[in-house]
């Protein structure tokens, strides 16, 4: 395929353990340069040390890495009409802007803008850019825990938000086939293309056979910022967990990630629970979970969590939303069901029998393997280029 001048735009880190898509990051812009293309990624980076960590990684000499400090969201007047104009564009200070405005004016193929938010900074070049969409707050009821006059404000602006960018791009990334349709709804010109995220899987060591616990621990791993993380709690520690519990007496519960303790306070009092907030390395709590039960009430795009859980032979049990873009099936890959009774069914089966865990954790692995890997995610990205610039030329 031929070279192309890439500029990237991320709101976040390409690292391998950052965030949840700062691993998609490192997989797409690593794999970029790669297959020989010439690529200039800036990155708003919230944490200095992600900088530093960022640029050790990915050394001048084989990369163009440039990383930006967010800005602390300022308050007043001004920045208020900023955020109502473009909610969410903070992530991008003004020396990045300026830094790309240069590239920009120089001769190039392709604007990737990763994450609908950064779609601000390409409404100018909307021919040559494409933004990958990895999720819409429409379609999460990010705003429905708290009908406060601010949060409702929130709402309209952001929903605002999305439907602007998303009718202004003529070409559109999205992870799944939901996503791609509702914003066919919403744009009915634009060309879609669907690329699922890639997982450097050497990054996640599988082992054969898994330790069986004494006492079998039902996990979940998330960010409980997130709205459908957090929803995904409240669910499993109010529906599913008294029935599990029931029914398998010696079962312990085990929720883990970032802001964890905070949001779910309320519920520390459940018998045999145990919260861990911002733990420095998540794996270890993945391979002491024997299922992880993940069921948000609602939440659109891949599931990071669900993938690495996939990736380490954590066997799952979810709903559609919990494998959103991965074509897994119930029984097969994961327990797959939308009711609370066939959740409760799903996890009890697991938890009583290894040899079934044992199945289905080598099984979601292949999957995951066959659909996510670097190779075949980035090719896509690639041929996504090739199409564009092909039409462009």
């Amino acid at each position: 395929m031929k070279s192309l001048r890439i500029l990237l735009v991320l709101n976040s880190p390409p690292l391998p353990f950052g965030s949840a898509v700062a691993r998609w990051y490192y997989v797409l812009f690593k794999g970029l340069v790669e297959r020989g293309h010439h690529v200039t990624a800036f990155a708003g980076c919230s944490k200095s040390e992600d900088i530093t960590k960022a640029q050790a990684l990915f050394r001048a000499q084989d990369y163009d890495l440039r990383c930006y400090p967010i800005a602390t969201k300022k308050n007043g007047l001004i920045a208020k009409i900023a955020t109502v104009q473009q909610p969410y564009s903070y992530v991008f200070n003004q020396k990045l802007r300026q830094d790309l405005a240069t590239e920009l004016a120089k001769p190039y193929d392709i604007l990737h803008l990763e994450d609908i938010w950064s779609g601000w900074l390409g409404l100018q070049h909307r021919e040559q850019a494409i933004v990958n969409v990895h999720y819409l707050f429409s379609l999460d009821g990010s705003f429905e825990y708290n009908n406060s006059l601010e949060t409702r404000f929130r709402r309209f602006f952001t929903y605002r938000a999305e439907q602007k960018l998303l009718k202004a791009f003529p070409k559109i990334i999205t992870l799944s086939e939901r996503l791609a349709k509702h914003i066919k709804q919403i744009n009915s010109q634009a060309h879609i293309y669907t690329v699922p995220l890639g997982i450097d899987f050497s990054l996640y060591p599988f082992v054969e056979k898994k330790q069986i616990n004494q006492r079998p621990i039902v996990g979940l791993i998330g960010g409980f910022n997130w709205t459908p993380s957090y929803s995904a709690a409240e669910r499993l520690l109010t529906k599913l967990w008294p029935e599990i519990k029931r029914r398998v007496p010696n079962a312990r519960l085990q929720i883990v990630g970032r802001c964890a303790k905070d949001a779910l306070a309320k519920f520390t009092d459940i018998e045999d629970l145990e919260i861990y907030q911002d733990v420095p390395d998540i794996l270890p709590y993945f391979a002491n979970t024997d299922v992880m039960l993940y069921a948000p009430i609602s939440g659109s795009g891949m599931k990071v969590k669900v993938m690495e859980a996939f990736a380490l032979g954590t066997p799952v049990v979810t709903n559609s939303d919990g494998v959103e873009g991965i074509p897994a099936q119930d029984s097969i890959h994961a327990g797959i069901c939308k009711n609370d009774e066939g959740l409760i069914d799903r996890t009890v089966e697991l938890l009583n029998n290894p040899n079934l865990r044992q199945e289905r954790r080598i099984k979601a692995r292949q999957l995951l393997e066959s659909y996510c890997n670097p190779q075949i995610t980035v090719e896509q990205i690639d041929q996504v280029y090739q199409a564009i610039n092909s039409n462009l030329t």
